[in-house]
């Protein structure tokens, strides 16, 4: 995160949409982990609830939760600046999120 902060230099880093992704959740149900499920939220607690997801490019789980996340969170962060908000749903429901935490 620090290196990306560096090099993309966002106005605040502080507000800049961050998530964490557990991508490939798809090989070996999941017992190949290099890094655990607890350990992942943990280091998302630790960084003031950073979004996580568990995800599969190949069989498409998380992956649009996730970019509504990072949308939603840009999005709001910009609120004083009256964007429009019509057509972007409230939440994720269960069905399209299987699997990490929602925002």
């Amino acid at each position: 995160m620090f290196s990306f902060s560096f090099q993309a230099n966002p106005a605040d880093p502080r507000t800049f949409p961050f998530i964490l992704l557990g991508n490939k959740i798809d090989i070996d149900g999941g017992n190949s982990r290099v890094v655990s499920e607890k350990k992942a939220k943990d280091w998302c607690a630790s960084k003031g609830n950073m979004p996580y997801f568990e995800t599969s490019a190949k069989e498409d789980i998380n992956v649009d939760a996730a970019f509504l996340c990072i949308a939603k969170t840009a999005l709001a962060n910009e609120r004083e600046q009256d964007i429009y908000f019509q057509g972007i749903p409230e939440a994720v429901t269960e069905t399209e999120q299987r699997g990490g935490c929602a925002c």
